[in-house]
């Protein structure tokens, strides 16, 4: 592992602008962004079909049951729950080797997939989580276009933000939102996202003595 390097980790309430934030503050640091290209990037190591690893995506785990498909080659293959089948600890597994291979790597911004927890022992990681009132969320996700109406959207954030808790919960020991479970805690409606994004690339300067 290179010395230099840092990872900073963003988990949000859904609808919070946290993907906006990790955008923005990967491009003004000049280093990478992973946030669903993990999932892609994961399925292909693990020769897993990606439409099912995003079925999989920071939802709880469950006893898996069917029939579910790998992309071996050209030509997919069907297996059933078993002996023979990738279960979703696997998965989140396949997950958490190539977030350590990427951290390891270079510096970079994950967003989701519990990546705070998955590298509580890298030196250089700072963890933030992002939130907002939910009438700001809201906002959020009916001006980009997620659902048309305020109850719709109230009901995707309520529902998605359980999802990504029972999610976080199941694979670590902390609690997924709980303000002593990350370095830095942020309302992103306080600020415009620019001013957010400078906050937090003055933490790590000072943090880690980042000249950039």
């Amino acid at each position: 592992m290179d010395e230099k390097n840092f990872v900073i980790t963003i988990g949000r309430q859904f609808g919070s602008g946290g993907r906006e934030l990790g955008k923005l503050l990967a491009s003004k640091l000049g280093i990478a962004y992973y946030d669903k290209e993990l999932l892609w990037e994961a399925a292909k190591s693990a020769g897993v079909s990606p439409e099912f690893f995003e079925k999989s995506d920071e939802k709880f785990p469950r006893f898996l049951s069917g029939m579910f498909s790998f992309a071996m080659g050209y030509q997919p293959y069907n297996f059933y729950s078993g002996s023979t089948s990738i279960s979703d600890d696997n998965l989140y597994r396949a997950q958490s080797d190539f977030i350590n291979k990427i951290a390891a790597g270079h510096s970079c911004v994950i967003v989701g997939r519990s990546a705070d927890y998955i590298l509580r022992d890298h030196p250089r990681c700072v963890n933030i989580f992002v939130h907002a009132p939910m009438e700001e969320c809201v906002k959020r996700i009916m001006t980009r276009g997620d659902k048309p109406t305020k109850e719709q959207a109230r009901a995707m954030a309520e529902k998605t933000n359980k999802l990504r808790a029972n999610f976080y919960n199941f694979y670590t020991d902390k609690t997924w939102g709980d303000a002593k479970t990350y370095d830095l805690t942020i309302d992103s409606s306080l600020m415009p996202m620019d001013d957010v994004a400078e906050v937090i690339m003055d933490y790590v300067r000072r943090r880690f003595d980042v000249n950039r």
